[in-house]
C-alpha cells in the first residue's frame, strides 16, 4: 500500500459518503430517525455510528483512546451530520497528506472501547475505516428502500474509478 493508494481510498470514502448523505438529506425528519429494527435502529443512528467510528480511529492516531461513541441525538438531521463529518474530513486529509510510506506503515498502539491494549498498522486501520463505512452504507441503502425512498446513486468502488478516470 502506498500513500497514493491511501489517498485514493480516502477520496472514494468521502465520495461515497457524500452520495449517501445526498440521498438521506431528502428524508423527512421522522424517517431519518425512525426505528427500523436495524443493528443501530435508524438511518441516523447507523450514519452517526459510522462517523463516530471514523472519529475514534482518528483520535487513536492522535494518541487518544476515546471511551465511547458519539451520541446520535447530537445530529438531529443529516445536514448537521454532514457539517461535522466534513470538518472531520479536513483533519483526516491533513493527517494522511503528511505521511510518507514509512508513516503509513507505522504501528499505532491504542486502547479498544473495552479498554484493552491493542496495536495495528496505520494503513490497515484506514482500510478498516473505509470497509466499515461501506458495510454500513449498505445497511442504510436497505433502510432507504424499506422506506420506499430513493436510494443513493451508485457507491461502488468501480463507479468511483470510472468517474475519476484511470488514474
Amino acid at each position: 500500500m502506498t500513500p497514493e493508494d491511501l489517498h485514493r481510498l480516502l477520496n472514494y470514502h468521502y465520495w461515497a459518503r457524500d452520495r449517501m448523505l445526498d440521498a438521506v438529506e431528502l428524508l423527512p425528519a421522522e424517517q431519518y430517525t425512525r426505528d427500523m429494527g436495524n443493528s443501530f435502529r435508524s438511518i441516523r443512528d447507523t450514519l452517526v455510528h459510522t462517523y463516530s467510528a471514523e472519529w475514534i480511529w482518528y483520535s487513536r492516531w492522535q494518541g487518544h483512546s476515546p471511551a465511547g461513541m458519539l451520541a446520535p441525538e447530537t445530529y438531529p438531521d443529516a445536514a448537521s451530520l454532514r457539517t461535522s463529518w466534513r470538518d472531520h474530513e479536513k483533519k483526516m486529509r491533513t493527517f494522511f497528506g503528511g505521511l510518507d510510506a514509512a508513516g503509513i506503515s507505522q504501528v499505532i498502539e491504542y486502547k479498544s472501547l473495552a479498554g484493552l491494549a491493542s496495536a495495528s498498522v496505520l494503513w490497515h486501520m484506514l482500510q478498516h475505516v473505509v470497509n466499515h463505512a461501506t458495510y454500513h452504507r449498505g445497511q442504510v441503502t436497505t433502510m432507504l428502500r424499506q422506506l420506499e425512498a430513493a436510494p443513493p446513486r451508485s457507491m461502488d468502488l468501480i463507479a468511483f474509478y470510472r468517474e475519476i478516470g484511470n488514474t
